[in-house]
């Protein structure tokens, strides 16, 4: 019986990974990566010439089984996503349970994920908090930022540039003007900036200033 590792890659600078990680990344049998294309930058970076697989959120329901057939055969298996960890806000999810289910061995190493450097820099507090990803687009946004108003821990959130701004605006409809926000983008990266503020003065700042690249917002809790 083989071995699946969940294996956290950079979130920016290529630095940001252990020496563990990249012993196992060049063991394994298979790396499972979001996008060879740019997993293969990472990879020749560290001279690792693991033979590489696509598993994303397009196909990963129909890769699973074969998957879990070479872990049973006795295949040594890394998964990891573009950035980060896998299973957070990216595939990884359906395979480790597949596998846990299965009696196979899963090991996920510690590393990179962008959202706790971002509620550690927030200056919110950060002993109780809720992660709650990307929002829904359309059906539920409401609904859900009607509960979230109501949370009295620290919300975290991912979100794209491009919806940012709307985002921002549904912050001072829902949690009100006041609410202290911060959005960290680009963590580790050569432009990071961290922008802090109430909504209100957050949002004036990326309607001046388009936002660019990954974005992590922390917002204070209900009072």
């Amino acid at each position: 019986m083989g071995k699946l590792y969940i294996v956290p890659t950079p979130i920016g600078n290529l630095e940001d990974i252990t020496l563990r990680a990249l012993r196992i990344l060049k063991e394994v049998d298979l790396i499972l990566a979001e996008d060879t294309r740019t997993s293969g930058k990472l990879l020749h970076h560290y001279s690792i010439g693991t033979p590489m697989q696509s598993h994303h959120m397009h196909n990963e329901h129909r890769t699973v089984e074969n998957i879990v057939k070479k872990l049973q055969a006795g295949e040594n298996i890394a998964l990891i996503s573009d950035a980060g960890t896998p299973a957070i806000s990216d595939p990884g999810f359906l395979l480790t349970r597949a596998c846990v289910e299965s009696g196979i061995e899963v090991d996920c190493l510690p590393g990179a994920t962008a959202f706790v450097p971002a509620l550690v820099n927030s200056g919110l507090p950060n002993d109780k908090f809720v992660f709650e990803g990307f929002l829904p687009v359309k059906k539920g946004r409401q609904t859900r930022f009607l509960l979230l108003a109501e949370e009295t821990r620290s919300i975290i959130l991912y979100e794209s540039p491009h919806k940012l701004v709307k985002t921002l605006s549904h912050f001072v409809t829902y949690f009100g003007a006041d609410r202290q926000v911060s959005v960290s983008r680009e963590i580790s990266k050569m432009y990071e900036e961290t922008i802090r503020g109430t909504a209100a003065e957050v949002l004036a700042h990326f309607t001046k200033t388009p936002p660019k690249g990954e974005i992590v917002i922390v917002v204070a809790g209900k009072k």
